[in-house]
């Protein structure tokens, strides 16, 4: 079903936002790789709520535990339980939500497909599902950098209207966290910062791009054609709440140029075959190239709105709501650690894929 993400190395998340707890199961894992609790809570840390003045206030330590697949510090190479306990929970804050639908959420759709749902605060709809991704993104990350020193880096460059300049050099987890936004560039950050808090004191919303970049992939990542690298990733950000769109490379703006403007050309250096620019993404046939992978991912502004708004309820009749709960006037500050961990995941999986199938035997090398 679709609770599930991944082939070889596959998370399972389960929980709603008020309900008892929200968790995750991790299969695939390899053995033997040490992980700790602190290294699992500094990502969460990252993504929970009440982390500053432009994100939700709610207030949830999102203190995890591990249930099983890890003794002695070391992975078993058996599934990992993990389970983050809910606390701050204000249900009297839906009430009204249980008769009304609202607008942009998914409230109509869950009710109309499942015949029922939990109202409160989105039940398993909710953004706090997510959770449990950054926890398996985790270990996925300390398997990436442990085993072939791999970093990912995702940060906000975008926020409305407002735009970060590029940045040729990667920026480090510091710089990148070192503002509430998690823009890399103060000026921008404190610009966009401003225009949240705008958003939060008229009761609205904005959204924005996040930019992931990943460095020192090797080639061979992807397993076309229906499991391309990129479609993966593409999934991998689309089912995350509030995304509406996906670009890798070049993106929408690589149909303004013509082929000979955009081919990356290949050059030998440093002993190996490279592309003198990137416009691919780190990407071709579905395949890591070795460059730089990056992508961005939009996410439209909070659906809840402390604004009147037209709604009908679940008879249809018309009426009114206006939001109430704790909600984040903009959602990218607390999903620059689901992106990451959400890519992690997608390559580890993929690593494994590649090994199974092009590392396990050597049929090349044999003569005819």
């Amino acid at each position: 079903m679709g609770n599930s993400f991944g082939t070889l190395f596959r998370i399972s998340t389960w929980g709603e936002s008020h309900g008892g707890g929200i968790g995750v199961v991790l299969d695939g894992c390899p053995p033997g790789l040490p992980i700790s609790l602190d290294e699992i809570q500094a990502e969460l840390d990252r993504r929970k709520p009440g982390q500053s003045k432009i994100t939700t206030q709610r207030k949830e330590s999102d203190l995890v535990s591990i249930v099983s697949g890890v003794y002695e510090g070391r992975t078993l190479g058996t599934p990992i339980a993990m389970l983050i306990p809910n606390s701050d929970h204000r249900p009297e804050a839906y009430t009204e939500m249980k008769e009304k639908y609202r607008p942009s959420h998914a409230d109509f759709t869950y009710q109309t497909k499942f015949g029922r749902r939990n109202h409160e605060g989105g039940g398993r709809s909710s953004a706090r599902e997510t959770a449990g991704r950054v926890a398996a993104g985790a270990i996925a990350r300390k398997i990436l950098q442990q085993g072939a020193g791999i970093e990912i880096r995702a940060y906000v460059s975008q926020v409305h209207d407002i735009e970060m300049s590029s940045l040729e050099a990667l920026p480090s987890l510091a710089e990148v966290d070192a503002n509430p936004v998690r823009c890399p560039d103060a000026d921008t950050a404190a610009q966009m910062e401003k225009r949240i808090l705008e958003a939060r004191k008229a009761g609205d919303s904005v959204g924005g791009v996040i930019l992931c970049r990943v460095q020192n992939l090797p080639v061979g990542l992807g397993a076309p054609v229906f499991d391309r690298l990129e479609a993966d990733l593409a999934k991998a950000m689309l089912s995350l709440p509030a995304t509406k769109g996906f670009e890798v490379g070049s993106g929408f703006s690589g149909t303004l140029l013509k082929g000979s403007e955009h081919n990356d050309l290949f050059e030998k250096r440093e002993g190996r075959i490279r592309a003198v620019t990137n416009r691919s993404g780190g990407v071709q046939g579905g395949i890591s190239n070795g460059e730089e992978l990056y992508f961005r991912t939009a996410f439209k502004p909070t659906a809840t709105v402390l604004q009147e708004q037209q709604t009908v309820d679940l008879e249809g009749n018309e009426t009114v709501l206006i939001g109430r709960g704790r909600h984040d006037p903009c959602v990218l500050p607390r999903a620059v650690p689901i992106v990451e961990a959400m890519t992690a995941l997608v390559l580890v999986d993929h690593w494994l894929r590649h090994q199974g199938q092009c590392g396990s035997f050597d049929f090349n090398s044999l003569t005819d």
